[in-house]
């Protein structure tokens, strides 16, 4: 199984998960020229791509979804709410017809020989979810736009081989930097975005033996930095209560404007 990230961050998302027969995207956050561009980094073409799997309507996730959608006719899975979120979003134009495949949380659904899993998350959006996504015995995850985990989502995270994870902002830049107070409040809420700390947090809890790959995504270009990113979530994980230390896993930072390595596991 492959993962990579063609863009992730709070101006734009896009994923790719797949085998050597079926590609997804989770996400088309970006412009198709930059999709295109990113999937031939890895010997992909967006026109073989078998299904976009959109995880909620804001623009940094949508904002190529209607150019590739129409040229290419790929089918779009979400759930019906956020389908019609992604309609009422005028810059994403006429999506054509046919092509809409709803999806419900927890019910797995199989394109190729992947089988997607959508779990709820808790975001400011209509019908928000993540994905986990299998197939020859390998699993791996997308979760980011988490305004808080849980129980259950520490379930969904459990056991993967692979798992992006969003590390948005860091408390004391988003406290002192220049966003309105409103806004503070959203990314801060349990409908915002995880903290480089709640990300580490989080990572604590499902982190095993086998986990071979951990890519931090979603970074604010406002309140964060990767490399703080990297350090706060490192040092989580190091001195949070589990056996483990962060140098025992491949940590990495999804790169906001250009493709990361493609992962294989």
């Amino acid at each position: 199984m492959k993962l990579c990230s063609i863009a992730s961050g709070s101006s734009g998302n896009c994923i790719f998960a797949g085998t050597e027969k079926t590609g997804i995207l989770i996400d088309a956050g970006i412009s198709g020229k930059r999709i295109e561009a990113g999937l031939n980094t890895i010997d992909r073409k967006t026109a073989d791509i078998d299904g976009i799997f959109v995880t909620h309507e804001h623009i940094d996730h949508i904002a190529g979804l209607g150019v590739i959608a129409r040229r290419y006719g790929i089918p779009i899975y979400t759930t019906p709410g956020t389908y019609q979120a992604v309609l009422n979003t005028k810059s994403v134009g006429k999506m054509p017809e046919g092509l809409f495949h709803a999806v419900q949380p927890d019910t797995e659904v199989q394109v190729g020989d992947l089988t997607v899993h959508p779990f709820r998350i808790s975001h400011d959006a209509a019908d928000p979810l993540g994905y986990r996504v299998e197939a020859e015995g390998k699993k791996a995850a997308v979760a980011t736009d988490l305004g808080f985990y849980n129980e259950y989502i520490t379930e969904q995270l459990k056991g993967l081989d692979c798992l992006l994870l969003e590390s948005n902002h860091d408390v004391r830049m988003l406290e002192v930097g220049s966003y309105p107070y409103y806004l503070k409040k959203r990314i801060l809420g349990n409908r915002g975005h995880l903290s480089n700390e709640t990300a580490g947090r989080l990572l604590c809890e499902v982190l095993h033996d086998h986990m071979k790959h951990i890519v931090l995504g979603h970074l604010s270009r406002e309140n964060n930095y990767p490399s703080l990113a990297y350090e706060t979530v490192c040092s989580e994980v190091t001195m949070g209560d589990n056996p483990w230390k962060s140098g025992d896993f491949h940590i990495t930072v999804a790169k906001r404007d250009e493709p990361g390595e493609l992962l294989e596991f």
